[in-house]
C-alpha cells in the first residue's frame, strides 16, 4: 500500500491544474552515494503493462513494478522544512540516507520480494 496525505494531495492537486499533467510517477533508481533514489515526477502517460496503477481521484500514481516492493509502506506527505515546502517520503524500509537528503538505502530484509504485490489505497 502506497498512502498520500491530505496534504500531498492538495500539493498535487495544485500542481496538476498549474502544470497540466494528468498522472504522477513514483520508484527508486540506482543512484546516489547511498544507493538509490526516489523517483518522483509528473507523466502525461497512463502508465505501461509494467506499472501498478493506483488511483487517487483525479489523477493517477503509476509505480514500475520493480519498485513495488521498496514503496509499499511508504507514504507521501507535504510538510514544511524550514523555509521550504517540500514533499517527503517518509518509508519505514529505508535503512540509511546521504548527507545531501536525496539518496537511500533499504533494509533489505523489509523488502518485499513479491513483485506482483497488489497496493489496496486508502484515501
Amino acid at each position: 500500500m502506497i498512502e498520500l496525505t491530505n496534504e500531498a494531495i492538495i500539493q498535487l492537486l495544485e500542481n496538476q491544474k498549474r502544470d497540466r499533467w494528468k498522472n504522477v510517477r513514483l520508484g527508486i533508481t540506482g543512484g546516489g552515494c547511498a544507493g538509490f533514489e526516489y523517483v518522483f515526477d509528473s507523466s502525461n502517460d497512463d502508465g505501461t503493462t509494467d506499472d501498478v496503477v493506483l488511483p487517487f481521484g483525479k489523477f493517477n500514481v503509476l509505480v514500475d513494478k520493480m519498485s513495488v516492493p521498496y514503496l509499499s509502506g511508504m507514504t507521501l506527505d507535504f510538510v514544511t522544512e524550514g523555509l521550504n515546502k517540500v514533499f517527503k517520503f517518509i518509508n519505514p524500509k529505508e535503512e540509511a540516507s546521504c548527507g545531501c537528503g536525496v539518496s537511500i538505502n533499504f533494509n533489505l530484509d523489509k523488502v518485499e520480494t513479491d513483485k506482483n504485490k497488489i497496493f489496496a489505497v486508502e484515501l
